[in-house]
């Protein structure tokens, strides 16, 4: 019994332990760390972040990394304002002499790794700015992090992504991610990343002759935001892809997204409530900290803002303006408390701030575990909702002319939509001049709207093709019947891998969904401000669109409109205005549809793993939907580029294809990611030719191994294709001789019909004197036997007789190898 006993104390006893060792050694042990300097400045930012730290109820410790010169540390007043670890300044470079605080983040982080105990026991790090206000937990696996994958906030004005910059500062430009702000990240990945974020950024920074904003985005072009690029290169370089996300952080006066509750307020810029307005720089050297009872001027209450905006999202926006000021403040009085000020005369103001009001309105926003379970449950429950009722309907359009080109696109487009899955029916919309139509001949290609053509606009003469795809759209909603809800809108140099569909991309009225096209840096500077009235709802997207047909209706003509003006507006084509390499103005028309959509203030879901570019390497465990074959793609010495085959009809001549892709046996499976990429890359070669096959076959063409010529075709081909079925190199147009030589590598050579004829008429005629001679020396041999007995000459004449017989015979086979050489 007193065994029994004791083993079911101890057994008692583990239990505990072992519950107690989850709950105090979890296996995700979070450390938030922000780096500041010994100056006021940054003093008043750590007391507003360590009281919205404790407030929001941030889990595990937070240190401060504290950047000081030993002549700092002598005046400075705060080490108590929060849990510190103090770091070398790197603020004057100690090789370079170069003045830039920003470094002392990547240096402070380095530090840390290197000295401190607690790096030693934490699993994820959350790394934040000291300017800004927590409110409610950072919990990154909550948020999706992973090592190797971690979470962080979107800088879309780190345009150094898409450019030179990063070219020339990381072997992984395609890496590249524009992010910071918050970033939350396993251990493992920081300890490989922080020395080379230090590296890059003294690389990045010593960089003056791109210092450029049109090269940086930097508006002041100083290289102040060099930091950020060594974090964003730094990153690309060890491998690092990140999870995005616009939603967990907002600067005040940004609206939020409606059903968003960002986690972070980051008050780097300067923001207002009615006549009220605060900006951080106006107390760069503010003791605020340090003078008992002073705070920030109070804002506007709560019942005033309720009277400025009648609009919930705006009124939400000013309400986050107000928790943002009113956080601060909160966060000194306490600390004029701690510093043992006295205590302060009783105002309408601090009523408010102790007030249940206004700790009613900042409680903690659990978007971590509680109310990420409660929204999966309600997802869960959605999804049920979903599955008893029907999902709304779905057309998918495309934009072509009537031209080759489009042609086998088309070809190519259709068929993978068929295969993919892709729910409701798929318009071509043809934009044809009258002319084009008459010798049209690929109408059976696809289910076709035809539009006018605007390649040539009606007023202005311009030639601009770009511009049908608007154009087209508005035509079909003004001329064709639409019963469905959403509308999926693809470009017709696109491949299909699997179904787009609005319910599985959250798509919504006043929500489409799109892909990031990151180049279009026209939307961060004057470009916006000049075409359009809301520059800050400008998109970066393009490629594949899923928008509400209401939207769709609404926004259609200023697409078109917006694309005439950008297009006129040759001022402003300039590279470094709207990131087109040509210069040209050649994709107006994609600014066209995001300035129209930002006049609607449509903000789109951006996402990034609908697509992807053949020759790009995929993202682990992303499925894309869709090929888009814009770029020229290798794999090996087999390279496509459809610029190549412009002019090119591989449509209407008979079992005319592409050059067939490697065979994925023959790839190199070292390295995973270029396999991975090249999977691709033959999957997208393979898909159009199968498409162009079937295409082929659909038409009755002849057995391409046959040299009979079907009647079908009489008349259609020229002699060559009639007889084999192939394209004749002298098809392809003479300013673009690539793909001749492609098509001439990859079908047989084609004889002349007359020289075959002539050929074959010459053998027969050789054989037939060949027979006839072979018998005339037989006669004269047989001749001379009769008429001349003596041995000695029949023995010459039977020499003589073999050896023009020898001569015959040899001279006959020597043409006939000659003749079967030519055929």
């Amino acid at each position: 019994m007193a065994t029994f006993t004791v083993l079911m104390l101890v057994g008692f006893w583990f239990w505990i332990d072992g519950g107690s060792g989850l709950e105090q050694e979890a296996p995700y042990r979070i450390h938030t760390l922000f780096s500041v300097e010994c100056q006021n400045y940054f003093d008043w930012q750590t007391v507003g972040l360590m009281h919205s730290f404790k407030k929001a109820q941030q889990p595990g410790p937070i240190t401060r990394l504290l950047s000081c010169t030993d002549e700092e540390k002598k005046n400075y007043r705060g080490m108590h304002l929060a849990p510190t670890f103090e770091v070398p300044s790197m603020s004057r470079h100690p090789k370079t002499g170069d003045w830039y605080p920003a470094i002392n983040k990547p240096a402070g982080i380095v530090h840390w790794l290197k000295h401190s105990k607690d790096a030693d026991n934490v699993d994820w790090v959350v790394i934040l700015d000291a300017d800004m206000i927590i409110r409610g937990p950072i919990i990154p696996w909550e948020l999706g992090a992973e090592k190797g994958r971690p979470v962080a906030a979107y800088y879309g004005y780190l345009v150094g992504c898409d450019n030179i910059l990063a070219k020339l500062h990381t072997r992984h430009p395609e890496l590249c991610d524009k992010v910071g702000g918050l970033l939350a990240m396993h251990i493992d990945d920081l300890r490989a990343l922080a020395p080379m974020w230090l590296s890059k950024t003294e690389e990045v920074r010593g960089d003056r002759a791109h210092w450029g904003t049109n090269i940086t985005g930097d508006i002041y072009g100083q290289g102040w935001i060099s930091e950020m690029y060594g974090y964003s290169f730094g990153a690309a370089e060890v491998g690092l892809r990140h999870k995005i996300s616009d939603d967990l952080m907002i600067y005040p006066g940004y609206i939020p997204r409606k059903n968003v509750e960002p986690i972070l307020i980051h008050y780097g810029l300067p923001f207002s409530v009615g006549n009220w307005s605060f900006s951080k720089l106006d107390h760069h050297e503010d003791d605020i900290v340090y003078d008992c009872g002073r705070l920030f001027p109070e804002p506007p209450y709560p019942r005033e803002v309720r009277l400025m905006a009648s609009d919930l999202d705006k009124r939400r926006a000013l309400f986050l303006n107000l928790e943002c000021i009113n956080t601060l403040n909160e966060g000194l009085l306490l600390q004029h408390a701690s510093n043992g000020c006295s205590k302060p005369k009783w105002s309408r103001y601090l009523s408010f701030l102790k007030s249940k009001t206004f700790a009613d309105l900042t409680r903690p926003k659990f978007l971590a575990s509680g109310s990420i379970e409660t929204k999966e449950a309600a997802n869960q429950q959605q999804a049920v909702d979903d599955s008893e009722r029907p999902h709304p309907k779905i057309h998918t359009i495309f934009s072509t002319e009537c031209i080759p080109y489009f042609d086998w696109q088309t070809v190519g487009l259709v068929h993978s939509f068929h295969l993919s899955g892709q729910p409701g029916n798929i318009t071509r919309l043809l934009s044809c001049t009258d002319e084009d139509l008459k010798r049209y001949a690929g109408h059976d290609l696809a289910p076709t709207h035809y539009v006018p053509s605007m390649s040539r606009h009606p007023l202005t003469g311009d030639w601009y093709p770009a511009i049908n795809k608007p154009a087209a759209v508005l035509h079909w909603l003004n001329h064709a019947d639409i019963d469905a809800e959403f509308i999926v809108i693809l470009d017709a140099d696109m491949i299909l891998r699997g179904p787009i569909t609005p319910w599985e991309f959250k798509a919504a009225r006043g929500r489409p969904v799109s892909t990031p096209y990151d180049y279009l840096i026209g939307c961060d500077n004057e470009l916006a401000k000049l075409h359009t009235s809301h520059p800050e709802a400008c998109d970066k997207v393009g490629g594949v669109i899923i928008m509400h047909i209401d939207d769709l209706r609404k926004f259609a003509m200023l697409w078109l409109h917006k694309t005439e003006e950008v297009r006129a507006d040759k001022a402003h084509y300039a590279t470094n205005i709207t990131g087109d390499i040509y210069a040209s103005g050649w994709i107006s028309e994609m600014y066209g549809y995001s300035f129209g959509a930002a006049e609607l203030k449509l903000q789109h879901h951006i996402n990034s793993e609908i697509l992807i570019y053949p020759g790009y390497v995929p993202e682990r465990g992303v499925k894309y939907r869709v090929f888009h074959y814009g770029l020229e793609f290798k794999v090996g010495n087999w390279s496509f580029d459809k610029a190549n085959w412009r002019d090119i009809d591989v449509v209407n001549k008979c079992w005319a294809k592409f050059p067939d892709p490697p065979d994925p046996s023959t790839l190199d499976r070292s390295d995973e990611n270029s396999f991975k990429r090249d999977l691709l890359s033959i999957e997208c070669g393979k898909t159009l030719n199968k498409a162009l096959d079937l295409h082929h076959k659909k038409r009755n063409c002849p057995d391409p191994h046959s040299l009979s010529t079907s009647k079908q075709d009489k008349g259609k081909e020229d002699s060559s294709s009639r007889k084999f079925g192939r394209i004749d190199g002298r098809n392809a147009v003479r300013s673009n001789p690539v793909p001749t030589k492609k098509f001439e590598e990859s079908s047989p050579p084609v004889p002349k019909e007359r020289l075959f004829g002539s050929l074959r008429f010459w053998a027969v005629a050789l054989w037939v004197i060949s027979g006839l001679g072979f018998l005339a020396v037989m006669f004269m041999v047989f001749s001379g036997r009769r008429s001349k007995g003596s041995k000695s000459k029949t023995y010459k004449s039977r020499r003589r007789s073999s050896y023009s017989g020898f001569m015959d015979m040899s001279g006959r086979d020597r043409v006939l190898r000659n003749t079967e050489t030519s055929l």
